[in-house]
């Protein structure tokens, strides 16, 4: 319920800021069609995945911590203070090598930590059967 509640206030919060960049109602329409059958499909995705990529909340840090940045300069840039711009393409570039950072040093960590796991899990199973391969001598 929570969660199909939320899918509607996104679509409907949308709607205003897809008016600002278009007053076509085919456009208008189709987008919050995508916000409502594509964000709850996206919340499983990303939940699944989550358990895997353990650094992208750093990467997502640094993220919006750049856009934050671009956006204080901008702003200086349009109040007319001279202080460099940061490009689209840039941006766009950055944002890509973050993520695929991120993505790249998790499934490592990930990989390690499941190798790990079965390597604990295959000492235990040794020591087991060693033990139990020992006579009892409590007689």
């Amino acid at each position: 319920m929570a969660i199909g509640s939320t899918d509607v206030l996104f679509a409907l919060d949308s709607i205003p800021a897809i008016y600002g960049l278009t007053e076509d109602p085919y456009i208008v329409f189709t987008a919050n069609a995508f916000a409502l059958m594509g964000l709850r499909q996206l919340y499983f995705l990303i939940g699944g995945l989550l358990k895997r990529l353990v650094h992208l909340g750093y990467g997502l840090s640094v993220i919006l911590g750049f856009i934050g940045v671009k956006l204080v300069l901008h702003a200086l840039h349009e109040s007319g203070v001279h202080v460099p711009e940061i490009s689209i393409p840039f941006s766009l570039g950055f944002i890509v090598l973050v993520l695929a950072v991120t993505t790249v040093t998790s499934l490592r960590a990930s990989k390690k930590q499941v190798l790990h796991n079965e390597a604990a899990a295959a000492g235990r199973k040794a020591d087991d059967s060693e033990t139990a391969s020992q006579p009892d001598r409590t007689a």
